[in-house]
């Protein structure tokens, strides 16, 4: 089963689904779906489409350079059917999948870290800037009309009696 990579997108296209598209110099376009195929016709770059993996790798949303994706690359070379190969290979598979995603995982949590920084400095900046609102709580202590007027209620004896009543 020979799973290809649709050309805008690059996820996989499973055998007997998506669009493949062969232009005059018989270059093979594969797509899978029709979504990619209409942006192809449509002459969009996926370098410039958010949604694709071209876009992310571009703006370092997803890890571009990893030894792991040497295993992905495409073989036309024939193998012969060797069983210690193919149990060897599947036991290979399993760590490098398991290598990937710890990989994936320090890149997002790398990423984050930016962000976070990023917000910590802008939440400073914004707190320098308006520090006259916030007041501290002597000022507060000092200065009754800054804080809310405490309200005296009046109730009832029957009230009480009521409530009382329908707490047992």
């Amino acid at each position: 089963m020979r799973l290809e990579k649709c050309w805008f997108c690059s996820s996989t296209v499973y055998p007997g689904h998506g669009i493949q598209f062969v232009r005059n110099d018989a270059k093979i376009f594969r797509f899978c779906r029709s979504k990619c195929h209409k942006n192809f016709k449509m002459k969009r770059n996926p370098r410039k489409v958010k949604w694709t993996k071209a876009y992310r790798r571009l703006h370092g949303k997803d890890m571009t350079q990893d030894s792991t994706f040497e295993f992905e690359r495409k073989r036309n070379r024939p193998e012969r059917y060797d069983r210690n190969l193919a149990e060897n290979t599947l036991k290979a598979i399993k760590k490098i999948d398991k290598v990937r995603s710890n990989r994936e995982a320090k890149h997002i949590e790398k990423r984050m870290k930016v962000k976070k920084s990023k917000e910590r400095r802008e939440a400073a900046k914004e707190l320098e800037q308006s520090i006259h609102l916030v007041k501290p709580p002597s000022v507060l202590a000092q200065d009754p009309s800054l804080t809310l007027p405490k309200i005296k209620v009046k109730v009832s004896q029957q009230q009480t009696e009521e409530n009382h009543a329908m707490e047992e």
